[in-house]
């Protein structure tokens, strides 16, 4: 069996609801209280992405707050990959997304595995359509991945984005070998 250590980063602006995916993800929990995340929080966990395959994530939670800007870029070095949150009932997070995925990149390197997260798919009957969903999924296919909905409020698809992610990033190196 072998195992991967890979470094994740969890970006997004501020209040998409990163904190809660991963402590979803992690100790399948929600917490409807916010907390800002200062600078950033690292988990990990174990991830099996394929029968008998499994990979440790270290998953850095990143403050998506704007004054944290000029410490997030030596939080990005050594990644391997990262999950792109914006959260479906503000479109402004959604725009912001474009502005992330350029800091990713530049900070880590240009053909850095990502998939774009829409959170809180749980507010959607409430708020109705804010983001134009089809686009989203256009512009995550254009950059090369895959565009997922979640809830962490409810768990959904939780699971499956950090799953989608590690195989990727496992795909994407041993096609270089």
């Amino acid at each position: 069996m072998s195992s991967f250590k890979l470094k994740v980063l969890l970006t997004g602006a501020a209040a998409v609801g990163k904190t809660s995916l991963v402590q979803r993800f992690i100790k399948n929990r929600f917490a409807a209280n916010y907390k800002l995340t200062v600078g950033v929080d690292i988990l990990t966990k174990d991830v099996e992405f394929k029968q008998g395959e499994v990979a440790t994530l270290s998953i850095w939670d990143i403050g998506g707050q704007q004054r944290f800007e000029f410490i997030r870029s030596t939080f990005y070095k050594g990644a391997a990959g990262a999950l792109l949150v914006f959260d479906l009932t503000r479109e402004q997070t959604y725009i912001e997304t474009r502005k992330w995925l350029t800091e990713i990149r530049q900070f880590s390197n240009q053909d850095i595995p990502f998939v774009l997260i829409g959170n809180k798919t749980d507010l959607i009957e409430d708020v109705g359509e804010v983001i134009d969903r089809d686009e989203a999924r256009a512009f995550a296919e254009n950059e090369g991945s895959i565009y997922i909905e979640t809830s962490a409020k409810s768990g959904i698809n939780v699971d499956d984005a950090f799953t989608e992610l590690t195989r990727r990033i496992v795909e994407s190196r041993t096609q270089k070998f």
